[in-house]
Parts: structure tokens; sequence; C-alpha cells
């Protein structure tokens, strides 16, 4: 609704030259409601818009707050990049699965094998597949996965504690948020 109905003033600006119907006028009268628009008020069609003040009122600008992160927990840093680690973890052991599986269907470990004792450096029949066998390949991502989770949130925990010994000197980083 409109702030100035009280003093008779309306926010809808009608064109240049605009004048209601005379039976709409009439009906309004006798009803006791009337209508108020920019050409009924009694000033003159002739007008130029560029002299009457626009009150057209636009859509609202989004407001923007400027904050700043000043501290942060450790605790929950530190959950959150375990729970994350695992799921590193696991991603790895999977793909280390499907690439020795598409390794083997091709036929990488025997060419390899073949090439090797071809060449006269056979030191007793060694196969490259009995050597990466798929055991042993996720045997040793899963230990690398393990290994890599406890020090991902570790590193993450000290991280944050120093960022906030920092933010306790500086002022932490200024964010600018938006309502869009």
């Amino acid at each position: 609704m409109s702030e100035n109905l009280e003093t008779g003033e309306s926010d809808v600006i009608q064109p240049a030259g605009f004048a209601p119907e005379p039976e709409a006028t009439a009906h309004a009268a006798k009803s006791g409601r009337v209508a108020r628009s920019a050409s009924s008020d009694g000033k003159p069609a002739s007008v130029p818009p560029a002299s009457r003040p626009n009150r057209h009122r636009g859509t609202p600008r989004a407001r923007r707050m400027n904050l700043s992160v000043t501290h942060i927990s450790a605790w929950s840093v530190a959950k959150v990049t375990f729970l994350l680690a695992i799921a590193g973890g696991i991603i790895q052991v999977v793909a280390a699965a499907l690439v020795w599986g598409t390794l083997d269907l091709v036929g990488v470990f025997d060419s390899i094998t073949k090439i090797v004792s071809s060449t006269g450096l056979d030191a007793g029949n060694i196969n490259l597949k009995d050597v990466f066998s798929m055991s042993t390949v996720l045997s040793a991502v899963t230990i690398f996965s393990i290994v890599e989770v406890v020090l991902f949130t570790l590193l993450a925990a000290i991280i944050t504690m120093l960022y906030n010994v920092v933010t306790s000197l500086v002022g932490g980083v200024h964010v600018t948020l938006g309502d869009d």
C-alpha cells in the first residue's frame, strides 16, 4: 500500500493525456469511493512526464551485510574433515580396483611381463600379475587411505586452531553476504 493515501497522492502514474471515463467517475461519486490517479487530481493532462515527480517504486535492492569469520570450532572442522577423508579413501579404493581390473582386462600386465622377458632381464620368471595382484594393490591403497584420513583430520584441526590465533590478531576473514 501507499504511505501517502491521506494526502491524496497516488503511486500510480498514468501516461499524459489519459483521462478516466465520465461514467466511471459518476459511479464512484455515488458509491462514496473515489479512485485517484495522476490524471484525476485536477492537474492538466498536457503536463509533460518529465516535470512530474517520479513516484514509481522499483524492485527493492538486495540487502548486503559485511561480516567477519573470527572463530571456527576445531572440533566441527575435525568431524567434517574426518568424514570427507573417509569418503575420499573409499573413492580411492574403488578407483584402484577399477583401474587394476581394466589393466588386467586389457592385458597390460601380460604385455609388460613379455617385454621384460624378451629383453633378457628376466631374473627367474617373475610374473607382474603375481607381484601386483588385486589383493596386494587394494591392501596398499587401503593402508594409504587410513594414513591419509588420520593426517587430513589432524592437519585440518591444527590449521583451524592456527586460524583462530591469527584472527585474534588481525580480525578474521571479511565476507559480504547478500539475500538475493
